[in-house]
């Protein structure tokens, strides 16, 4: 008796699924057509059609590029530039998405917009990664399309490079490399490109991958690396960084249906390096999954974190957002502005906190008291104390800006405890700059109402500006400054998209710089007519409600009401987001939500207080 082919009857599934596919796909199409949708694939032919019209490189000098999220940024590896493409943009009711390309003089602050022929289409959710070969190169690879409806989506899988030197575009025509996906990471790694994870998503259906594939650069050769070890499940919107030994794999996002019409959702923090195995060599070497014991102060789970590596072999990571399930249709979303660094080699976890601007007058007395220790060192040789015993007896007077301070805390660190949350006392240390927090003497804090208070007489208290909470900001480092640009938010169903740029000089690690101020003036929203009608509905449900409540009350002679002001809160700055303000006072309106729950004798679960503080906050002081 013959055995059954097991390759044949795999290939049999595959048919079978791809027929169902492709009936699928065209009762979409007609479903599509019967609303009067143009078709996205014929959309995306009209725009490349369109672009081929050009026939040399046009450069304009232009104001910044208007809101959009979900671009890339990157900065030039020869000229101080930064490069911006693609990107989307939200209005409420509409979708737009760009396949425009700007650059950034950093020296002059000037922007120019690059028109060159047969660029990529229009995306969104893509990557990009740049190399000093060949006088700059700029590689992008994947992406999404929507229709303004965003009823259709387009997934690429196409891979183009931008020739820096020319500012020309070629597609690269190679089999064998990824399918189409968005929300992949990409890196440049020893002359080759290293495609990781992503999503697709046509509407009908989902999936998740966490295949990995190497691009040559030089042979132009695309490869599916097959490594041994236990891989990452799969995910998209993780962290994807390339050390010189190593890829580093932290984080990302993924759900699964868990009924017919509702999916979970899953953050991931944990981590993975993607190490050559042995001492393999070649044009395709051995690779094996490891996975990578995290320390140190880690980010609390969320989701759209952004990252860069930074000198010393560091990753510096902002922002995200943790969305809280109220129930399965509604997720509330909590948007971060914190900043943390990740050792890349030890796997090791900081939260920075920043030290402000240090006044004149201090940087002299911590000048004339280095000159000071310095003596005393010499001293102690003389009398024959031990130089050790001499620093251990002076360690709490451990300054700041002492360049000797990396050598000292990496030897002996100091840290909170992990479950803490948060990382106040946690040094970090970039080479040739200063550490980010140090809390061995006096410090500055925050009172209940987000205030700052100076427990340090000796030195003034200041505020230190960070900008606003936000997920996907784009992230780069040119030299030893970071570039924190865009990225969004959200106020109630509104998605505010943010067009703002700052920096940070990664050596001092005293204050952001703003480049971009927020503009609200630049937001457009425009409520969708399906939008409306909820909200239609959820206002005559409130006045029905607040009627009912109205006449219980009166009927009630025996209740009584506390009377609740709020003069005392703290004052929102001019130009502060609203989740930024509630950010800095939340303390001030948990206790106020507190006394309220306490007088009607309900007790809440702190993430439902939480929530009320906020509806609280918004209401007294007439945010949206």
């Amino acid at each position: 008796m013959g055995k059954k082919n097991k390759d044949k009857k795999g290939k049999g599934k595959e048919k079978t699924e791809l027929k169902t596919e492709k009936k699928a796909a065209k009762r979409a199409k007609k479903e599509i057509a019967e609303k009067g949708e143009e078709d996205i694939e014929q959309l995306i032919a009209k725009f490349t059609e369109h672009d081929k019209r050009l026939t040399q490189v046009i450069e304009e000098k232009c104001p910044p590029p208007t809101p959009r999220s979900n671009m890339t940024l990157v900065s030039h590896p020869e000229r101080e530039e930064l490069i911006v493409f693609g990107g989307e943009y939200f209005t409420g009711s509409k979708m737009h998405l760009y396949n425009d390309l700007f650059f950034y003089n950093i020296s002059k602050d000037e922007w120019t917009k690059v028109m060159s022929p047969k660029p990529p289409p229009p995306r969104s959710s893509h990557q990009a990664a740049v190399m000093a070969q060949g006088g700059g190169q700029m590689w992008v690879f994947g992406g999404e399309f929507s229709s303004h409806s965003q009823n259709q989506f387009f997934h690429y899988r196409d891979l183009w490079v931008l020739h820096l030197k020319e500012k020309k575009w070629e597609e690269i025509k190679s089999p064998g490399g990824p399918s189409a996906r968005s929300g992949h990471r990409m890196v440049a790694f020893k002359k080759q490109l290293f495609v990781f994870g992503g999503f697709h998503d046509n509407a009908r259906d989902y999936k998740y991958f966490n295949d990995i594939y190497s691009f040559d650069t030089g042979t132009y050769v695309w490869t599916k690396l097959e490594p041994a070890g236990n891989p990452p499940s799969p995910r998209s919107g993780c962290l994807l960084f390339a050390t010189p030994t190593r890829l580093l794999v932290y984080g990302g996002y993924s759900k699964e249906k868990v009924k017919r019409d509702v999916d979970k959702g899953f953050i991931h923090t944990d981590m993975f390096a993607l190490l050559p195995e042995g001492k393999s060599e070649g044009v395709n070497p051995k690779w094996r999954w490891q996975n990578v014991k995290q320390s140190g102060i880690r980010p609390s789970p969320r989701c759209g974190m952004s990252a860069v590596i930074a000198p010393g072999n560091r990753g510096v990571l902002f922002g995200g957002v943790f969305d809280e399930e109220e129930d399965e249709e509604q997720l509330d979303g909590v948007f971060y502005n914190d900043l943390f660094s990740l050792d890349l080699d030890k796997g090791h976890w900081y939260s920075v906190n920043l030290r402000g601007e240090r006044p004149a007058c201090a940087e002299k007395k911590r000048r004339r008291k280095q000159k000071q220790e310095e003596g005393e060192e010499n001293m102690n040789a003389e009398e024959g104390i031990d130089t050790e015993d001499a620093d251990n007896l002076n360690k709490d007077d451990i300054d700041v800006g002492t360049s000797d301070l990396e050598e000292a805390l990496e030897e002996e660190p100091i840290m909170q405890d992990e479950t803490q949350g948060t990382s106040a006392t946690t040094p970090a240390v970039f080479p040739g700059g200063e550490v980010f927090s140090v809390t061995v003497g006096p410090q500055i804090s925050l009172d209940s109402g987000g205030e700052v208070v100076n427990n340090d007489q000796t030195r003034p208290a200041q505020k230190i500006f960070r900008p606003s909470a936000r997920m996907k900001p784009c992230l780069a480092v040119k030299e030893s400054t970071l570039y924190l640009y865009g990225g969004t938010y959200e106020e109630g169903d509104r998605q505010i998209t943010l067009s703002d740029l700052y920096t940070l000089n990664l050596g001092k690690l005293d204050t952001w710089q703003t480049v971009i101020g927020p503009d609200p003036q630049t937001q457009e929203w425009q409520e969708s007519s399906d939008d409306d009608d909820d909200e239609k509905e959820e206002d005559r449900k409130r006045k029905g409600a607040t009627a009912k409540k109205t006449e219980e009350d009166e009927s009630d002679d025996d209740s009584s009401d506390i009377d609740m002001t709020f003069d005392d809160a703290p004052k929102r700055e001019e130009g502060e987001m609203s989740d930024d303000y509630f950010s800095r006072t939340q303390d001030y309106w948990l206790t106020q939500a507190k006394t309220i729950t306490e007088g009607d004798g309900i007790s809440l679960s702190d993430r439902k207080l939480l929530k009320l503080a906020k509806e609280i906050c918004q209401e007294a002081t007439g945010q949206d």
